[in-house]
């Protein structure tokens, strides 16, 4: 039996968006299922128990459970794996605001509009956290080309991939971090993070360049 691996998508976005990248991994060797929820309407909580339950479901052979979120799906990711008896595994986090998102906080300045449209998990993407401290060995992979809507909604300082500042995505604690030729929404579709995440997911570190 091969590993398996759940897909988290972000927010706004629904599990097609993840076709690309499950194909990949699939291709790779992985058991690849995709965790479709209501980023914006479901309650964190209802999101976690679901991940939860059916990374237990999953785990019922014995083999490892990996986690791979998109941006919010990352940062999800990394909350349903604190303190909980799960099965073993690895998180690739992709594009994820890990130390709080800038662009969600400039969201949230526009009042209750723009906080209706972060729904229940805005305190986290604003927050993030302030390290990680879980079991799982975590593998970041960032984008640093600057095209999307966060870039246009305010300022993203240093590098960043139009939606989130690479800077955002290092987090004390991680295993490791890599920066790749991709917008935020582009890293679902590149073949180099699909490979990098791969290699992470068996070997628990990125490619030597």
């Amino acid at each position: 039996m091969s590993d398996h691996v759940i897909l988290l998508h972000g927010l706004w976005m629904r599990g097609f968006a993840l076709a690309m990248l499950h194909r990949r991994l699939a291709e790779a060797g992985f058991q690849v299922d995709r965790f479709d929820y209501l980023s914006v309407a479901a309650t964190q909580q209802r999101i976690l128990d679901k991940l939860q339950a059916r990374m237990l479901a999953l785990g019922a052979d014995g083999e490892p459970v990996h986690l791979v979120g998109h941006s919010l799906g990352g940062l999800l990711a990394l909350r349903a794996c604190v303190g909980a008896e799960l099965p073993s595994g690895r998180v690739v986090c992709l594009g994820s605001p890990l130390k709080g998102s800038a662009a969600a906080r400039n969201f949230s300045a526009w009042g209750r509009g723009g906080e209706v449209l972060l729904g229940h998990n805005r305190e986290l993407l604003e927050q993030g956290f302030e390290r990680w401290t879980g079991a799982r060995e975590v593998g970041v992979i960032a984008g640093c080309t600057p095209l999307g809507l966060g870039a246009v909604l305010g300022h993203l300082d240093g590098q960043h991939d139009g939606t989130v500042a690479v800077e955002e995505t290092r987090l004390a604690g991680l295993t490791a971090h890599c920066v790749v030729e991709a917008n935020h929404t582009g890293l679902l579709f590149s073949a180099d993070v699909a490979r990098r995440a791969g290699l992470f997911l068996r070997d628990g570190h990125f490619p030597v360049e």
